[in-house]
């Protein structure tokens, strides 16, 4: 197999075709059901089908980076990934149906705890990338650009604000005219990350908003209708007009809609980009990455972000769904590539590149995975030379 550090990665353009992204999930998901996982300590060159479920927004990326690991290992190596919300990755993780799980919010302590004691181990939340969560909106003659902050966003999920012409809309758009049109509000219906970051931005500074909804994947909505998925809600926003609704940036470039600019905590009107995400996380991570910084207090950072995790066991043998040392090998290298060579390919696609923090923080947990007490992430970092 090709060393990590020699590859010579395939550039996306700057934004990833759609078209592609469907056709590539859809071949996966039938290669997937394809045999040949092998057995035991099988030769590298056998194939090694890793299936892996969970949140909606790092979709596209996962997607892509199954796309070019397969060409990396010259298609010994697959990887099927299905996008079912957090709620579901969360689910199928714990009822141990697949071999890692994807979440933009971190395990619970108590499902920590559970998992710790039916596995003998921990449950590891690793960062791939960094979920940036805009306001998307469908106001005639308006493009990207309109001005909120938090608190006229949670006026507006209370069903306190309605109409695109109010007062405290245009007191933070002083130079856009605004139609008087009914706001309708559009969030999630299912177990949702981004539900989760979106919500506790939200809960960061209304004490009524966290006392009466709180923050989770799922919540009571005050107001609004429900999308499946950040696709449901993308739908649902681009055929209503008047309509505001909340999806991952690269789902708001990939369906060219008109999103939001934020005041942030400090004051600053922060444009969604790479930067401005990666500088909200510039901050003291905890050593297992658990961790919300939305409303950062990064001065230039952009508030309404966290990390995308995946969802790993320490002691992978535990996890019903890998039945070979050789898949869990093969599991472990493609987490460590995703972090390494694969974050090549974040930007391309509308996604913000790991800080070094959260890399750092990833490859000590990895050196912590075993299978049957075989120290097996150390064995990859030493291959790797990154020990």
């Amino acid at each position: 197999m090709k060393k990590f550090h020699s590859i010579h990665l395939k550039r996306p353009s700057a934004i990833f075709s759609a078209t592609r992204l469907l056709v590539v999930a859809g071949a996966l998901m039938i290669l997937a059901g394809c045999g040949g996982s092998g057995t035991g300590d099988s030769k590298e060159s056998q194939r090694v089908d890793l299936l892996g479920a969970g949140a909606s927004f790092p979709a596209p990326l996962v997607t892509a980076m199954a796309d070019e690991y397969r060409d990396h290992t010259d298609g010994h190596i697959t990887v099927n990934y299905q996008s079912i919300g957090s709620g579901g990755g969360i689910r199928q993780f714990i009822e141990q149906t697949i071999m890692f799980g994807m979440s933009e919010a971190f395990l619970s302590d108590d499902i920590m705890k559970d998992v710790e004691n039916k596995t003998g181990g921990k449950a590891f939340n690793m960062p791939i990338t960094l979920a940036d969560v805009v306001a998307t909106y469908n106001v005639p003659g308006l493009e990207k650009g309109v001005v909120f902050d938090a608190h006229l966003l949670v006026d507006i999920y209370m069903g306190k604000v309605t109409r695109w012409d109010d007062p405290k809309i245009a007191a933070l758009n002083p130079d856009k005219v605004f139609p008087n049109m009914a706001i309708t509000v559009v969030h999630r219906s299912d177990g949702s990350g981004t539900t989760n970051i979106w919500t506790s931005y939200f809960s960061r500074v209304s004490d009524q908003w966290k006392e009466q909804i709180g923050y989770a994947t799922s919540v009571n909505w005050p107001v609004g209708v429900g999308g499946n998925g950040n696709e449901g809600v993308a739908g649902a926003v681009m055929n209503t007009p008047g309509a505001i609704g909340y999806n991952s940036l690269s789902y708001a470039f990939l369906n060219d809609m008109s999103y939001g600019y934020i005041k942030n905590a400090s004051g600053n009107i922060i444009k969604p980009s790479f930067e401005a995400t990666t500088k909200a996380a510039d901050i003291d991570l905890p050593e297992d990455t658990r961790v919300l910084f939305t409303n950062t207090p990064a001065e230039y950072g952009y508030p309404i972000a966290g990390f995308a995790w995946m969802m790993v066991y320490e002691n992978l043998e535990k996890n019903n769904a890998i039945e070979t040392k050789q898949q869990a090998r093969e599991l472990l290298r493609f987490l460590l590539w995703t972090i390494t060579d694969g974050q090549e390919l974040c930007e391309g696609l509308g996604y913000a590149r790991l800080p070094q923090a959260a890399i750092d923080r990833n490859l000590n947990m990895i050196r912590q995975i075993k299978w049957e007490g075989e120290p097996l992430g150390e064995e990859i970092l030493k291959e790797e030379n990154l020990i």
